[in-house]
């Protein structure tokens, strides 16, 4: 296989996950799997009690829905209507990580997993998964994992789109890492995160947003960071 068609063929894999994401979007925005969907007419507390439904609220070895982003994260623009929450491992990572999932990541040897599909009230969603490893020197591993899957995406072929590069920030005792995406034509479109704290690790991903997306990457990186290490 030539160095054209490898990429070629890694385009046609991203562009196939990117579809299947938009329409899992508007399938969640009418009926939420194992949560209790939130509506446009409800208000930001309602979709917040959609995202921690009693049974997944619990923390699962120490990660549960409490660990992940909550509707009052969202800054002004990001209406959240309804989330999906599972504890599992299975959902995809992200738009660069074609079927991954944290589960196929970790190797199933996460002491817990927990994930969350966010949907908004305009086009779009924000993803996260989230991992417990039994040891530091497993996170340590599973972060290096993730940012090089990230990475992996930052050379992409022209009219392609791809991440920018790499801004760290620290709070509530953890590291992120957060990357700026850019449309085929260069606009900004969002952005990813890797987080670590302690023994924990999650990307959470932001698609499809406009302008603004640095602050709002940022803003939800930083917002998900002190999440996870609560």
């Amino acid at each position: 296989m030539t160095e054209n068609q490898a990429v070629q063929q890694k385009s046609v894999r991203r562009n196939r996950v990117a579809a299947a994401a938009c329409v899992a979007a508007a399938l969640i925005a009418v009926s939420v799997v194992g949560t209790r969907s939130a509506t446009a007419d409800e208000p930001a507390h309602r979709a917040a009690a959609a995202a921690h439904p009693a049974t997944a609220a619990a923390p699962a070895a120490g990660l549960g829905s409490a660990t992940l982003v909550q509707s009052e994260d969202f800054q002004q623009g990001l209406n959240p209507v309804g989330a999906t929450v599972t504890l599992n491992g299975r959902q995809g990572l992200s738009a660069c990580s074609g079927e991954e999932t944290m589960r196929d990541l970790t190797k199933g040897k996460a002491t817990a997993y927990a994930s969350v599909t966010w949907t908004f009230d305009t086009d779009g969603l924000l993803i996260e998964s989230a991992a417990s490893a039994p040891t530091g020197t497993a996170a340590d591993a599973w972060e290096k994992q993730l940012v090089a899957l990230v990475q992996d995406c930052q050379d992409e072929p022209a009219g392609h789109w791809y991440y920018g590069a790499a801004h760290t920030l620290t709070a509530a005792g953890g590291t992120a890492r957060w990357y700026p995406a850019y449309s085929g034509d260069g606009t900004i479109s969002g952005g990813v995160a890797v987080l670590r704290s302690g023994t924990r690790v999650a990307l959470v991903e932001l698609p499809g947003r406009p302008a603004d997306a640095p602050a709002s990457v940022e803003g939800i990186a930083t917002a998900a960071l002190k999440r996870l290490a609560s």
